[in-house]
C-alpha cells in the first residue's frame, strides 16, 4: 500500500473520530433540555481505489481510502410519535372538559362564602314554617327574606355561570391565536430545514427538535395530522384542512357573534369574503367552520381530541334558560355543551320556584270571587283588583287584566311567556322580588276576609317544594321534587366531571407508557454517551498513532534514500 495514500485513511480516522466526538458532547450537554431528540453518528466506507482487474480471482485488488462521517440522525421512532401526539389531544380534550366541570361544580356549590343551597334550604323552611302559623307576621318577613336571599344567590350563581361562559370564550381566541404562531413558526422552520437540506453538509437537527416540539404543543390543541416530504417540509392538516403545506400557512379565522361575542374559529379560505366599503373583510362563514360541534363524541370516531375543541364543547354558542330545555333540537345543541345544559337546568329551577309560588298565591286570592284588596290581592295602575306577586318580571307586568283575551295574554289577563320575548319571561335575568313586600311583608295578609288562617295556601305552598312532577333535562325520565331537584343538578355535574377526570387520569398513565417508549428512543442516556465517548476517543488515538507511524516511515525513507 503506498505510504502517502495510507495517510488519507489517518486522516479520515481522526476526521469521524472528532466528528462523532462532537455528536457525543452535543448530545451530553443537551440531556437535560426539553424536546431534544438523541443523534447520531454514521459512518460509511470512502470508494475503494482499484489497482487491477482479475476475472480469474476471488476479487479484485483494490486499496481502502478509509471512512466518512456520512450522517447525523435523530434517533426517533414516527410510529411513537404519531401515536403520542394523539394521546396528548385526548388528554387535551378531557383536561379542558374536566377543568369546566370542576368550575362549575364549585360556582354552583359556593360563592363568596355563602352556598346557594343553603339559600335554597332556607327558602324552603320558610315555606313550612309558614304553613304551620300563616298569620304570624314574623313568618311572612321570614318568607319575603328568604325568598330575596334565595333570589339574590341564584342570581350571583347564574352571573359567575356567564363569566365563566365568557372565560372559556376567551380561552378560544387565545388558543386559536397560539395555534396561528404555531403554524408560522412550522412555515419557518421548514424554510430553514429546507436551506440546510438543500447545501447538503449538514444536518438541520437541533431545527427539526424545534418543530417536533412545536408538533408536540399543537397536538394537545386539536386533531392534527402531518406528513414530512422528502426535502425535509412539514404538512400539518387539522380536522382534515390543510393548516401549513410547505411554505404556505393557512389561518384560522375567528368569527365574532354580534349578539353574544362568542367566537367560532373557522377556515378563511373555505369561507365567502366580502369587501368592506372601509377595506375590511367580512366573512360568511356557513360550512367553513373548523369544528362540528353537533356530531356525537365518539373515542371510536377519533372527534374527542383537541383542547381547543373541550373549550368550545363546554362553552356552547350562547347564554341559555329555561326556554332551551323545550327546544326540539336540545340533544343536538344544548345538551352537548356543559355550560348551555347548566345554565338551562338552573334557570329551569329558579322559573319554577318563582311561577309555582306566585300561582299558589293567586290561586288562593282568587280576585274574580270580589275579595277586597288586603287579602293576598292589590290595586293595579287601573284600579283592577290583582293577585300580589312574590316574583315580579322586571321586563313586563305579570297580570294586566284590562288586556284578558287579547293576543299574547290568556282569558284571565295572565302575561303569556313568548321564548322570542325575553321581557315576559320568569328568568334569573329578569326577576325581582316584589318591592312593596319587601317594604312591608304583613300585606301578604294570610287571613282570610272572614278572619280565618289561610291552611291551604301553606299546603300549596309546601306542594310547590315537594310535588314530584319535574324533569332536569329531556334526556331524565324520573321525575322529582323541587326540593331534589337542584341536588340532582349539583350531582349530575359533579358524576360527570368525575367521569371525565378518571378519563384523564387514565389517558395519562396511557400517555406516560407512550411517552417512557418515546424516551428510550429519543432520550440521551449519560452512561451511554459516555462509553462512545471513550470509544471514539480511542478511535481518534488510533488513527493519530497511526499517522505518527506512517510519518515515521516516511522520514526514514526520505532520510534513507538521501543518504
Amino acid at each position: 500500500m503506498p505510504l502517502m495514500g495510507s495517510l488519507y485513511i489517518g486522516t479520515s480516522g481522526l476526521q469521524t473520530s472528532q466528528n462523532a466526538l462532537n455528536t457525543t458532547a452535543h448530545n451530553l450537554s443537551n440531556m437535560d433540555t426539553k424536546g431534544y431528540t438523541r443523534q447520531q453518528a454514521l459512518q460509511s466506507t470512502r470508494p475503494y481505489n482499484t489497482i487491477s482487474l482479475n476475472s480469474r480471482g476471488i476479487s479484485n485488488q483494490q486499496i481502502g481510502l478509509g471512512t466518512y462521517y456520512s450522517k447525523v440522525r435523530q434517533c426517533r421512532d414516527y410510529f411513537l410519535d404519531q401515536l403520542y401526539r394523539k394521546e396528548t389531544g385526548r388528554i387535551g380534550y378531557y383536561e379542558k372538559s374536566a377543568e369546566a366541570y370542576e368550575e362549575v361544580e364549585t360556582l354552583l356549590g359556593e360563592m363568596n362564602g355563602a352556598s346557594f343551597k343553603e339559600s335554597f334550604d332556607d327558602l324552603w323552611a320558610a315555606v313550612q314554617e309558614l304553613s304551620k302559623e300563616p298569620s304570624g307576621s314574623v313568618q311572612e318577613g321570614l318568607l319575603v327574606n328568604r325568598a330575596g336571599a334565595f333570589l339574590e344567590r341564584a342570581q350571583a350563581v347564574y352571573k359567575g355561570l356567564k363569566e365563566y361562559q365568557y372565560n372559556l370564550n376567551m380561552q378560544v381566541k387565545d388558543n386559536v391565536d397560539k395555534i396561528n404562531y404555531y403554524g408560522n413558526e412550522l412555515k419557518l422552520l421548514n424554510n430553514q430545514i429546507l436551506k440546510v437540506e438543500a447545501g447538503g453538509v449538514e444536518s438541520p437537527n437541533d431545527l427539526r427538535d424545534a418543530r417536533n416540539r412545536i408538533l408536540d404543543e399543537l397536538a394537545g390543541l386539536v386533531k392534527m395530522d402531518y406528513k414530512e416530504a422528502v426535502d425535509g417540509t412539514v404538512s400539518v392538516q387539522i380536522e382534515g384542512v390543510d393548516f401549513v403545506k410547505r411554505d404556505v400557512v393557512y389561518e384560522i379565522g375567528l368569527d365574532e357573534d354580534t349578539l353574544t361575542g362568542f367566537y367560532t374559529p373557522f377556515w378563511k379560505q373555505n369561507a365567502v369574503r366580502t369587501t368592506n366599503p372601509d377595506g375590511s373583510y367580512s366573512y360568511d362563514i356557513e360550512g367553513a367552520e373548523v369544528f362540528n360541534l353537533k356530531e356525537e363524541i365518539d373515542p371510536a370516531k377519533n372527534n374527542d381530541i383537541g383542547g381547543l375543541k373541550g373549550v368550545l364543547l363546554a362553552r356552547g354558542d350562547r347564554q341559555t334558560n329555561y326556554t332551551d330545555l323545550s327546544d326540539p333540537n336540545y340533544k343536538t345543541e344544548v345538551a352537548p355543551s356543559l355550560m348551555m345544559n347548566v345554565m338551562a337546568e338552573f334557570d329551569e329551577l329558579i322559573h319554577q320556584v318563582a311561577v309555582k309560588m306566585n300561582q299558589a298565591i293567586a290561586e288562593a286570592a282568587e280576585p274574580d270571587a270580589g275579595n277586597p284588596p288586603g287579602y293576598l290581592c292589590e290595586l293595579d295602575g287601573d284600579g283592577n283588583i290583582v293577585p300580589i306577586q312574590l316574583f315580579q318580571k322586571l321586563g313586563s307586568a305579570g297580570y294586566e287584566p284590562a288586556m284578558a283575551g287579547t293576543p299574547g295574554y290568556d282569558a284571565d289577563g295572565y302575561r303569556l311567556e313568548d321564548p322570542d320575548s325575553p321581557e315576559t319571561l320568569y328568568t334569573i335575568g329578569n326577576l325581582t322580588l316584589n318591592p312593596k313586600l319587601v317594604e312591608s311583608p304583613s300585606i301578604l295578609g294570610l287571613i282570610k276576609p272572614n278572619g280565618d288562617e289561610d291552611m291551604q295556601l301553606g299546603a300549596a305552598l309546601k306542594k310547590v317544594f315537594s310535588e314530584e312532577v319535574h324533569k332536569l333535562n329531556p334526556n331524565v325520565e324520573t321525575p322529582c321534587n323541587l326540593a331534589s331537584f337542584y341536588n340532582n343538578l349539583v350531582s349530575q355535574v359533579g358524576g360527570s366531571g368525575k367521569i371525565m377526570r378518571g378519563l384523564v387520569e387514565y389517558q395519562e398513565a396511557e400517555l406516560e407508557s407512550i411517552d417512557f417508549a418515546r424516551e428510550e428512543v429519543i432520550g440521551v442516556s449519560s452512561d451511554e454517551e459516555l462509553n462512545n465517548m471513550i470509544k471514539f476517543q480511542n478511535a481518534y488515538n488510533a488513527a493519530s498513532r497511526y499517522i505518527n507511524v506512517v510519518d515515521e516511515m516516511l522520514e526514514h525513507i526520505l532520510n534513507t534514500l538521501g543518504a
